[in-house]
């Protein structure tokens, strides 16, 4: 290790140390040092939560998910000022999806690219500079993504890639031990798929999640785990409840409506949508169907769990007012439990900026094009 990477590590942890609220030895309570949100936020002040809403572990976190990890193929190029900008716009929290291929030399689980490292101890610095959560993502983990190419081995069935999986994630424990829950999450691994005895059974998912928990708390006991849902996030996991680790959904449902005309899940198939469906035209959802969809995450949440919202927004061939609309009653409804959420994405084609809607009037915002309406409504929520 080069001495810039001990002097890198040596401030992640020094910063750290001046904030940190979780105190030594707390494994069996891995929810310490979190209610308390982020420090520093700016921006209007957001929808007020009534007494006795369901979700009462995580601080009700808002934000973005930030792709520059994503694939392979993604710029790898963070910058501080959506940072900047998130705080001045009173959010708190970005969710970070990574590829493990963009921190490996290619066809090698295990020579790690520095250089790509370094980057997301960037990210991590900014977060505790501008009072925000990131929370890490395998969207790509060894063995496992919900997008096609599929892995080369099977993180459920084949050891190999367990190990490997657990090898990276151990990686990032040591990397950021000392640095609060407060501010950094490890978020194992993107939307698993619907469980079947061929591929993937619940049973595998379990002892998976369980395992590499279990692995990272061997070397951070106070690092905060999080987990998605099953069905690609749409179902709860009550097998792992007594784990201590959160849980994450989706605010994606009904798809005809947020992936409407995307080509990566068929959505050309779908008619013009429309919000709501009560007269079963089209998807057939109405507010009352998305109550009863989120119902199974609220009652988790009554369980003692942290709940959060990973992922939502909607592809911008969707008419503007249609996704709004639908929108304000997912984030209505994930509010008055006191669920949080991060929109996919924060620049890009579900985002607040550059997004290439054809019906919006767009800001200029330095250099960007800003949804302001679409913000507006975050920023409600």
């Amino acid at each position: 290790m080069k001495t810039t990477d001990i002097s890198r590590r040596r401030f992640l942890q020094e910063m750290a140390g001046a904030v940190s609220l979780v105190s030594a030895g707390v494994a069996a309570s891995p929810w310490i040092g979190l209610s308390g949100g982020a420090e520093i936020r700016t921006g209007p002040k957001p929808r007020q939560i009534k007494p006795g809403a369901a979700q009462k572990v995580f601080p009700r976190w808002r934000g973005f998910n930030l792709t520059h990890f994503f694939t392979k193929g993604s710029d790898g190029k963070p910058f501080e000022d959506e940072f900047r900008w998130m705080q001045d716009w009173g959010f708190d929290f970005i969710r970070l999806p990574m590829s493990y291929e963009t921190w490996v030399e290619e066809g090698d689980w295990y020579t790690i690219k520095e250089s790509t490292l370094e980057k997301i101890d960037r990210i991590v610095e900014w977060a505790q500079k501008y009072g925000i959560h990131a929370s890490l993502n395998f969207h790509r983990g060894p063995g496992y993504c919900v997008n096609p190419p599929a892995e080369k081995l099977s993180l459920w069935k084949d050891d190999e890639a367990l190990r490997a999986f657990h090898w990276h994630w151990t990686m990032f424990a040591k990397r950021y031990k000392g640095i609060s829950s407060k501010y950094v999450s490890f978020d194992l691994l993107n939307e698993p798929q619907q469980p079947d005895e061929s591929r993937m059974s619940r049973q595998d998912y379990v002892r998976v999640m369980t395992s590499t928990t279990k692995a990272i708390r061997q070397i951070d006991p106070s690092r905060l785990v999080i987990v998605d849902g099953l069905s690609w996030g749409r179902d709860p996991v009550a097998e792992l409840v007594d784990l201590g680790v959160g849980q994450s959904n989706r605010g994606y449902d009904p798809m005809p409506i947020s992936h409407y005309q995307a080509s990566w899940v068929n959505g050309d198939r779908w008619p013009m949508p429309v919000w709501p469906d009560s007269e079963g035209k089209t998807h057939k959802w109405d507010r009352k169907r998305l109550q009863e969809h989120y119902q199974p995450w609220i009652d988790l949440a009554k369980k003692g769990v942290g709940v959060h919202c990973g992922e939502c927004g909607c592809y911008n061939k969707t008419p503007h007012k249609v996704f709004l609309a639908w929108f304000r009653d997912v984030l209505d409804i994930l509010t008055e439990n006191n669920i949080g959420y991060a929109l996919w994405n924060f620049t890009g084609s579900f985002g607040i900026l550059d997004s290439q809607r054809a019906d919006v009037e767009y800001e200029e915002f330095h250099g960007h094009k800003l949804d302001r309406e679409l913000l507006k409504l975050l920023q409600e929520y």
